[in-house]
């Protein structure tokens, strides 16, 4: 039987390169579907669109679920992807602070950095398919939180 990773094991060897593509998944504290609230949901759409959330990173495509979010994002040169994740995260969670008193975001997040031969819009394509996946729509046009720069 294996021992599962712990967060700070699952941190270890985390190198942010600037310029590199990271598929970036966090989830909602204890996996509450908040986001089925559509306050709440577009509080966290607004957030993330204000430019000082990313500082010199790009969101290049991202989905808002209900219970997690899903992003690609291309570092900049001045931030590392944890402190990138990090300033996202206070800044939805500052926009819900007028609705939302308990804590939004679960410590952490996933990370993958796309490989050469992952092609960034094919991974765009996964990550705003995940409504349809999720049964949550049968159109992706249809589901409201969701945005992407090949637009």
């Amino acid at each position: 039987m294996q021992t599962p990773i712990g967060y700070r094991a699952s941190r270890a060897g985390r190198v942010s390169i600037p310029g590199h593509v990271y598929l970036v998944t966090t989830v909602v504290a204890y996996r509450r579907p908040i986001f089925r609230d559509f306050e709440l949901a577009w509080a966290v759409c607004r957030g993330m669109h204000d430019p000082q959330c990313w500082g010199d990173a790009r969101l290049l495509c991202w989905v808002l679920m209900p219970d997690h979010w899903h992003g690609l994002v291309r570092l900049g040169e001045r931030d590392g992807l944890s402190i990138v994740m990090n300033r996202f995260k206070a800044r939805t969670a500052k926009a819900l602070r007028c609705t939302q008193q308990s804590l939004v975001w679960d410590r952490g997040f996933h990370d993958h950095a796309l490989r050469r031969e992952e092609h960034e819009r094919s991974v765009a394509r996964y990550i705003v398919c995940n409504p349809v996946r999720a049964g949550l729509t049968d159109n992706v046009l249809a589901y409201p939180y969701w945005n992407c720069v090949w637009l």
